[in-house]
């Protein structure tokens, strides 16, 4: 098997990018593991495309820095950085077979026959197109053209992966299929991938870890448990999956549980790091973890609840999404797996008296400020 060049470490330095008036991006910072497979999340329009272009060498930062392996590349062109990319459009050239495509950059450095064809095989085996060797794009379907991009980006032998919305142009079927791809790929090549993408499921699926940005910052990085368990703030708590939102006033705070006045009673949720008594606090809590039973539960202090009447229901198949109006007013969501005829369980029906409970520890404050 060809030994692969090791992946490199990639260190964002205070990075900011200005387009005329606009900030496209804001001082970001953050350090990338050699080998990791890495996503830049967040919606359309919030700089991660830009910041992936940076890195890349396809724009200069106004301020900042990048670094690979703890030597600036500012200074490099493109083509000398290390570093290749797989755009969202795929770029391939329609007149030439999948073999040329992916030969293309080796033409371009002369080399030798024998090498191309070597090379070429091994990186169309690694993408499982070596019976397509002949083809034209035409010929290829969406995932398979995004197989050669992927292939042709490799050929290099880059130490760092850029990976430009890759999966977009699929269906959600497909998509599916090639993030198992990609994340096997990874596994193969070893080298840093950093992705970019709009889509939650896709980032917390394959990476080691996510930065979540939004309006051309970095809100959080951590490992895809940590942003959608313990998310930073209110943007990362709503724009990773669905969750629960309410807010209060805390009453105290003890052993990093603070017990909060709301308008559906006292609840407890984990504390914010620096949350006082006093403080004007808001909590997430993930639908899944909610408990939504017709019976009352018993009584302790190891539990949130809350009363309701089941407003909405929606079935997906797998789980069903309550909506339940609180007496407060407001509508909490609370997520039941199918688990089948042998589980049991209670049937609940739209317009139902329900209890909804869950453990202070699922419970996350994600603000909390001087009321």
């Amino acid at each position: 098997m060809r030994s692969f060049v090791k992946g490199s470490r990639v260190t964002v330095q205070n990075v900011s990018k200005q387009f005329g008036d606009f900030r496209a991006v804001s001082g970001v910072s953050f350090e990338i593991a050699g080998g990791e497979f890495f996503s830049l999340l967040g919606p359309s329009g919030c700089g991660k495309t830009t910041l992936l272009r940076i890195i890349a060498g396809f724009e200069d930062p106004t301020s900042g820095d990048v670094l690979l392996d703890g030597t600036s590349v500012l200074s490099l062109a493109p083509n000398n950085r290390r570093v290749n990319t797989v755009f969202q459009s795929y770029a391939l050239f329609p007149h030439l077979s999948v073999f040329e495509n992916v030969a293309f950059p080796l033409r371009l450095k002369k080399a030798a026959p024998s090498e191309i064809a070597d090379r070429v095989g091994h990186y169309l085996n690694l993408v499982k197109l070596d019976s397509h060797i002949s083809k034209m794009p035409a010929q290829l379907s969406g995932g398979q053209k995004q197989r050669v991009a992927i292939a042709r980006a490799l050929i290099n032998e880059p130490s760092v992966l850029l990976l430009d919305e890759p999966l977009s142009a699929l269906d959600a079927k497909l998509r599916q299929h090639m993030l198992i791809e990609l994340d096997a790929i990874h596994d193969e090549v070893g080298i840093t991938f950093i992705y970019v993408t709009h889509d939650q499921q896709e980032a917390i699926s394959v990476s080691d870890r996510v930065a979540v940005m939004n309006d051309g910052a970095v809100l959080q990085v951590g490992t895809p448990a940590q942003v959608y368990e313990t998310p930073s703030d209110r943007f990362v708590a709503t724009f990773i999956g669905e969750t629960n939102l309410m807010r209060g006033k805390i009453l105290f705070v003890k052993d990093g549980v603070a017990a909060l006045e709301t308008g559906a009673g006292t609840l407890l949720a984990a504390a914010k790091n620096g949350a006082e008594k006093g403080d004007a606090a808001e909590f997430t809590v993930r639908p899944e973890k909610v408990v939504i039973s017709t019976a009352k539960p018993a009584a302790g202090g190891d539990k949130n609840c809350v009363e309701g009447t089941v407003d909405e229901m929606i079935y997906t198949g797998f789980l069903t999404k309550y909506f339940v109006a609180t007496k407060s007013g407001a509508v909490f969501k609370a997520f039941r797996q199918e688990r089948g005829a042998m589980a049991g369980g209670e049937h609940i029906r739209c317009g139902d008296a329900v209890f909804l409970s869950w453990h202070p520890a699922d419970a996350f404050m994600v603000e909390a400020r001087k009321a």
